[in-house]
């Protein structure tokens, strides 16, 4: 080729100049063909960067109104969503009939609005997984719930096993200054069974309890339903007579029968997801709680951005900083005394920092 072109080139003449001057145009058309194409795709798609997901529904299994830990999700939601463009969240509240959650998240799901939904309940994993089958291309992201290998869903739990043996040490504390010496009492009671309840809060609660007062002995009971006041107050009241001096109370709407019952007999409630001095003073004496509004966050901000790992599940406790106990409001100061406190905080840090394991 360079004999036949510099042969060329030895003639002088118009012809000859045009044809030289389209070899090079040629030339650099196939270099620019080879490479500015590949370039310009790279930096168009480094522009160009969407988030896996654009529309949320946040399906609520309840109302989120006097919900603490539903009010965090909505927020941890939102707070996500908030400055991206493009990203829409809608909030949809389910009701208290758990019966009726499926037919709800199923609609939701048959609309194909939503790129993602998200919602918190221990048995809502189990419900979005009957859904994914019907709708396959629906995906949830399952706060305060656990179950693996469904490509649909992640589910974040925290450790409450954890969290109840957090509540137990101080239900402990509280019980044994009470009463000296000899067996003392602590309560619990749930608006209904379910496994999460049985598997991992209860046996927590009362391991935290012996841990604190070691003859500990657990009065649990359950409402069977998350809303009768009246009943919650009728088995807090028992329980009270019986002997026991503060009650670990999950119990939905029935908590205020607890408290009711507490406030009658002048013993003590606990809290268990949100700070619940405010609830009721000087009665609500103590409080764990889960930072489901900062898993909601970064959990939501991962689907955003398409890096949430679906079909697989997290959980994270007390070492991880998504669970507490609440110190530093006025009325953990006020109601308890020096020495409870200095207990509770010191066996908090061995937990935080590891030198101490809730087993399970």
């Amino acid at each position: 080729m360079n004999r036949v072109l510099q042969g060329k080139l030895n003639f002088s003449g118009p012809g000859i100049t045009s044809f030289a001057l389209l070899l090079f145009v040629v030339a650099g058309f196939l270099f620019l063909s080879s490479c500015s194409p590949k370039e310009a795709q790279t930096e168009e798609a480094q522009q160009e960067t969407p988030g896996a997901v654009s529309s949320i529904a946040v399906f609520v299994p309840g109302v989120v109104a006097g919900s603490p830990t539903y009010e965090m999700m909505v927020e941890g939601v939102e707070a996500a969503a908030r400055g991206k463009s493009g990203v829409e969240v809608s909030v949809v509240e389910g009701g208290f009939n758990q019966g009726e959650w499926l037919t709800k998240l199923s609609s939701l799901a048959a609309s194909g609005r939503y790129d993602l939904i998200v919602t918190s309940n221990p048995a809502m994993p189990e419900i979005c997984a009957e859904v994914s089958r019907s709708y396959p291309e629906a995906r949830f992201l399952v706060l305060d719930g656990h179950i693996e290998g469904n490509p649909s869903i992640f589910t974040f739990r925290f450790n409450q096993r954890e969290q109840g043996y957090l509540a137990g040490y101080f239900a402990g504390l509280v019980a044994r200054e009470k009463q000296a010496e000899g067996t003392v009492k602590v309560g619990l009671i749930a608006g209904q069974e379910y496994p999460e309840m049985l598997r991992s809060i209860r046996p927590g609660y009362q391991q935290g309890a012996e841990a604190a007062a070691e003859t500990a002995e657990l009065d649990f009971r359950v409402v069977g339903n998350w809303y009768d006041a009246g009943k919650g107050s009728e088995l807090a009241g028992d329980m009270f007579r019986s002997g026991v001096n503060v009650i670990l109370a999950i119990a939905g709407g029935a908590n205020q029968g607890v408290i009711s019952a507490a406030q009658e007999a002048g013993k003590g409630v606990i809290w268990f997801d949100s700070s619940g001095y405010d609830v009721a003073p000087g009665t609500v004496i103590g409080s764990t709680r889960i930072y489901l509004d900062r898993a909601a966050r970064e959990m939501t901000l991962k689907a955003i951005q398409g890096t949430l790992p679906f079909g697989s599940a997290e959980s994270a406790g007390i070492a991880e900083g998504y669970i507490t106990f609440i110190t530093d409001h006025p009325a953990y100061t006020e109601h308890l005394s020096e020495e409870l406190r200095e207990k509770l905080e010191n066996h908090l840090e061995e937990l935080k920092n590891g030198s101490v394991k809730v087993q399970e």
